[in-house]
C-alpha cells in the first residue's frame, strides 16, 4: 500500500539539521491537538476523517509548542510538580459517593435533586472552577465521571488526594491550551505559523484531512479508563 502521509511530508532543512527526538515530536503533536484554534479551524474535517499534524514553520515554533506539550503530558500523566499544590479542599464528614452534582464552586458527592438540577450536599470538593467541572476529554466530563465510577463506594484518603490532582491538572490544562493558541498567533496564526506550501506535497500536508494520525481520545491518565484509551508505554 502507499506510505503513511507523514512519510511524504518533508520538513525544512533547518529541522533536518537539528537533533529532534521522538519525545519532542510527540510533545509537539500533543500540543497541536490541544490547540483550541486547531479544533475550531478543522472541526468539520475532524468529524469525518483522521487529523493531519501540520509541520512547524520554524524550529523556534516547534520548540515552543513542544515545551507546552511536555507540560501537558506531565500533567496528564500526573507527574507534574504542580500537582503537589492543591487548590481544592474536601469538606464534610461523609465520604460515600451517592449522587454527584455541582454548585457554588463545589463538586458534591452526596448532592440532592435530580439529574441536571442538583443542589448542594453535605460533602464534596470545594474550590472547583466551573470551567474545570465542565471540561471534557474524549467525550467524558472528567470531574463528574471519575466520581460516578465510584458511586456507592467510600472514598479513601488516596482517592481524595487523587481527585485534588485531577482538578489541578484540568485547571492547568485550560491555561496551557490558551498559551498554545497564543504561541501560534505570535508566529503568524493559521496557516502562516506552519510550513509554507512551497510544493504540492506541502499543500497536501496543510490539510487536516490527511491521515497522519489516528483520531482517538488522547492518552490521559486521570483514572478514567475507556476501551479507546491509548497507553503511553
Amino acid at each position: 500500500g502507499p506510505p503513511p502521509a507523514t512519510a511524504r511530508c518533508r520538513p525544512s532543512g533547518e529541522l533536518l539539521r537539528e537533533r529532534i527526538n521522538s519525545t519532542s515530536i510527540f510533545q509537539y503533536i500533543y500540543s497541536v491537538l490541544y490547540a483550541p484554534s486547531y479544533r475550531n479551524e478543522f472541526g468539520l474535517e475532524l468529524m469525518g476523517d483522521f487529523p493531519c499534524i501540520p509541520l512547524p514553520g520554524s524550529l523556534r515554533f516547534f520548540n515552543a509548542l513542544a515545551r507546552l506539550g511536555g507540560d501537558l503530558t506531565a500533567l496528564h500523566l500526573l507527574e507534574s510538580p504542580k500537582l503537589n499544590e492543591p487548590i481544592t479542599e474536601f469538606i464534610g464528614r461523609s465520604k460515600e459517593v451517592t449522587k454527584v452534582g455541582y454548585s457554588r464552586d463545589t463538586v458534591w458527592i452526596n448532592a440532592s435533586g435530580t439529574r441536571g438540577n442538583t443542589t448542594a450536599g453535605t460533602s464534596g470538593f470545594r474550590g472547583v472552577p466551573e470551567a474545570v467541572w465542565n471540561f471534557h476529554i474524549g467525550g467524558y466530563q472528567v470531574c463528574e465521571k471519575w466520581l460516578k465510577d465510584r458511586k456507592g463506594r467510600t472514598l479513601t484518603d488516596e482517592d481524595i488526594a487523587h481527585y485534588h490532582k485531577i482538578v489541578i491538572a484540568l485547571t492547568e490544562t485550560i491555561g496551557l491550551m490558551a498559551e498554545i493558541d497564543e504561541v501560534i498567533d505570535q508566529h503568524g496564526g493559521w496557516p502562516a505559523a506552519f510550513a509554507s506550501a512551497a510544493s504540492s506535497t506541502a499543500d497536501e500536508c496543510s490539510s487536516p484531512s490527511l491521515k497522519a494520525a489516528r483520531s482517538k481520545p488522547l492518552p490521559i491518565d486521570l483514572g478514567i479508563r475507556t476501551e479507546d484509551e491509548l497507553p503511553l508505554g
